[in-house]
């Protein structure tokens, strides 16, 4: 259980932050059955769509229950998201014909050089067809800020509200368009350096990614110097507000919920785990400690906030009452000690968000280890092993009829059946390097891989294109 451990760097797999873990808004939705999927991981990072049959099977290189596939220049982590019939991806392009990016399990801290103009685009494609609809290009020039070797340019994931698509480019800037893609505003939001603050050379690429909520875009910018919150009107860009943090670069995208009829908004972090009042900013609470580089999403389920983090020792996994007030820093002797429901230390997640379906809490760490709890008591139901030891995995999970898919970094998504007992239903192989958590409306599943975003379709199924190049260009 929770214990005050002092916090050790320990260069296991190096961070490349949400470098790929992205985005929140106001979709109408029923906690998992809305089409829509307005962010990372759908409404509030839930990462849940029920109501229709989704796949078990699949196999990209042959073709089987793929809907549709279509290539996307240049080199992206930032997640398909999903809004009617449109699906909205970013991308950058580097100068170079074939940009670095190394998966697996490593620990080299270096980010890579190349400082040749890139292009960053927003597509959209036709969700059922994979058809490019309409492409932008957002902006131009030699990146700001060095990326590490298992990020992009393009890490943040874009929001939607149905009216307007959010883009974060980090130094680049924030952009505003319509789902028909004309500009609305865009805004500098300064440089954003974002990598190891022990060793701030080390830089990794900004990762945090947009949410709406009720007209506003909320940002966190954890970063090397003057770390901040901030939310934005999404109709013209002006900032309501800002808050400073006393924070070092993280790599988390913020979440939003309700406690006692207020929004709040929950943030990962190092030195400040906390909620804030979505109409002032003003703090709601804090949490001092837990993994020096956070990365996972907070995820809200049966009055629980539930973050996680994992490098350093203390690894810890929360699972904290929505009703939390104050500071309920474990060595503070003023801490409401009532909050903190359960947690553990040293299991936490590195890279992927967890997912709460139903009752159980799923937390996949970064080489595969999943383990399995109750997610109102934190009873542990199992704990086993995806993929072979060496095996990366950075993409969050995502969760539909029955099934939980979570996918390597080499491309396998291993489908596993819901409930309190491990059973691998399949494994599914994509055919490409896979970094970005998927997508899922109506039951198809959303691939965005190295080269492609592909559409994953249970055999049968109504909706999609035929044939596995119909979006190919």
């Amino acid at each position: 259980m929770v214990r005050n451990t002092p916090i050790v760097i320990r260069l296991t797999t190096a961070a490349v932050g949400a470098a790929i873990i992205c985005g929140a808004t106001d979709a109408k939705s029923d906690g998992g059955g809305s089409a829509n999927w307005p962010q990372f991981r759908g409404m509030n990072a839930a990462g849940v769509s029920d109501g229709h049959s989704a796949a078990t099977r699949w196999d990209a290189s042959k073709n089987e229950n793929i809907g549709w596939k279509t290539p996307i220049p240049g080199l992206g982590h930032s997640c398909p998201v999903i809004w009617g019939e449109k699906l909205f991806v970013t991308t950058a392009i580097s100068g170079k014909d074939d940009p670095e990016l190394k998966i697996g399990l490593y620990g080299d801290v270096a980010p890579v050089e190349d400082e040749t103009v890139h292009k960053w685009q927003l597509f959209c494609l036709d969700k059922r067809t994979g058809g490019v609809l309409w492409s932008k290009a957002v902006f131009e020039g030699v990146p700001k800020i060095k990326r590490h070797t298992k990020a992009s340019h393009a890490n943040a994931t874009p929001a939607t509200d149905g009216k307007h698509v959010v883009v974060c480019l980090g130094s680049e800037g924030l952009y505003c368009y319509t789902v028909d893609g004309e500009l609305v505003w865009k805004k500098d939001i300064g440089v954003l350096d974002s990598g190891w603050y022990v060793m701030p050379g080390a830089q990794w690429g900004f990762g945090s990614s947009p949410i709406i909520h009720e007209g506003r875009i909320i940002l966190q910018c954890d970063v090397q110097k003057n770390s901040f919150l901030a939310a934005f009107d999404v109709s013209d860009g002006k900032e309501v507000w800002r808050v400073a943090r006393e924070e070092v670069p993280t790599w988390s995208t913020p979440t939003i919920y309700t406690a006692d009829g207020a929004t709040r908004i929950a943030v990962n972090g190092y030195r400040h785990i906390g909620g804030y009042e979505l109409e002032t900013g003003r703090e709601a609470w804090r949490l001092n400690g837990g993994g020096d580089i956070p990365v996972p999403t907070p995820v809200v389920a049966h009055d629980l906030i539930y973050i996680t983090s994992a490098h350093g020792p203390g690894a810890p996994l929360y699972a904290i009452r929505t009703a939390v007030k104050g500071d309920i820093t474990p060595d503070n002797p003023e801490s409401p000690r009532e909050f903190m429901a359960w947690s553990y230390d040293r299991i936490g997640n590195y890279m992927q968000t967890p997912i709460v379906y139903g009752d159980l809490l799923y937390c996949c760490r970064d080489n595969g280890v999943l383990t399995c709890y109750d997610a109102r008591s934190g009873e542990k139901k199992y704990r086993e092993r995806l993929g072979t030891g060496r095996t990366g995995f950075t993409a969050s999970p995502v969760a539909a009829d029955g099934k939980i898919y979570f996918t390597s970094e080499e491309g396998d998504v291993y489908t596993v059946k819901a409930g309190p007992e491990f059973n691998v239903l399949s494994t599914n192989p994509l055919g490409e390097i896979c970094m970005a958590t998927p997508a899922i409306s109506e039951g198809v599943l959303f691939f965005r891989t190295q080269h492609h975003v592909m559409a994953v379709k249970e055999a049968g199924a109504p909706g999609g294109a035929t044939g596995a190049q119909q979006g190919s260009r």
